[in-house]
């Protein structure tokens, strides 16, 4: 499979292309400046803007999109609004109008269903919310859609908080937890839609060559957990005591409205997901941590 990836040097895409090169597919790098991608057997590179050639390629993976764990200001929410919308908009055109793409494997997040839900159960059936982060997902996706009217098949993922040593939000949290110096985050009772970064990239792939993987996929495990419950057992896992908690207001003043993306949660279930045929090699929190630290 000739397969085209944006975002294919960020947290996810370095282990996707990695991957992808190890079962024999070819890669096209879609980025904004192609002379700084390293030669590699198997990898091409093709400018992202302003119009993306993913001509002769049988998929496209877009995983494009600024960082989102920044202060929000006005200029801020313009970059994340617009890297997504802007790079997905031109990726879509571009498969669509490729003759030779059959598929398009597009990032969300669980962000989609906004901030602030209890208890509530949510799947790939439910509506969205209406804060920012939901009205940047809803517009992200929508971006994607001219690819699936043109008759693509779209899988849109829907990623939780994506766990692994080497980058995203554990490794930030790992230096306080060492040290002792962690603790649950405002009351702790918020849910996290956690998923270990295999998974992820294992669910790019099944949406790849899954007929049935279409529509709004929820890249979350199982088993989403409170923040005090993953603050728990991530102490286990660092033999750490996590007894310091961060109050909220503390997190606010700090980080603004940001702050809500660690104090507002989600309990997000990849009901569709399942549905598909996949099956997460990561359930359970303790089961991911047992291999990202190396414990049985």
């Amino acid at each position: 499979m000739h397969v085209a990836v944006s975002g294919g040097t960020g947290f996810i895409g370095r282990p996707l292309v990695d991957t992808l090169l190890l079962q024999g597919h070819q890669v096209r790098l879609l980025t904004r400046d192609p002379r700084r991608v390293a030669a590699r057997s198997g990898v091409q590179a093709a400018a992202l803007f302003p119009a993306p050639d993913v001509g002769g390629c049988d998929a496209v993976v877009n995983l494009a999109g600024e960082p989102i764990n920044q202060r929000w200001s006005a200029a801020a929410r313009r970059r994340i609004l617009d890297s997504r919308v802007q790079a997905t908009s031109a990726i879509a055109e571009a498969a669509r109008r490729s003759g030779t793409v059959k598929v398009m494997v597009s990032a969300s997040a669980t962000g989609f269903y906004g901030g602030a839900r209890g208890d509530e159960a949510l799947d790939e059936g439910d509506s969205p919310g209406n804060d920012f982060t939901a009205r940047v997902c809803s517009a992200w996706e929508e971006a994607a859609r001219p690819a699936e009217q043109a008759g693509l098949r779209l899988a849109l993922l829907r990623i939780g908080v994506v766990l692994h040593t080497d980058g995203g939000a554990l490794q930030k949290m790992l230096p306080p937890f060492k040290l002792g110096l962690a603790g649950p985050l405002g009351s702790g009772r918020q849910w996290m839609s956690w998923v270990h970064r295999d998974d992820v990239v294992s669910l790019v792939l099944h949406a790849l060559r899954t007929e049935a993987a279409s529509g709004p996929l929820n890249a979350t495990a199982p088993e989403p957990v409170t923040n005090a419950d993953f603050t728990k057992a991530l102490g286990r896992a660092l033999h750490r005591p996590t007894f310091l908690r961060a109050p909220a207001a503390a997190l606010r003043l700090a980080l603004g409205e940001m702050s809500t993306l660690l104090l507002d949660g989600q309990k997000v279930l990849p009901r569709r997901t399942l549905e598909t045929g996949f099956r997460f090699a990561y359930p359970t929190l303790d089961a991911a941590f047992a291999q990202l630290f190396g414990r049985n």
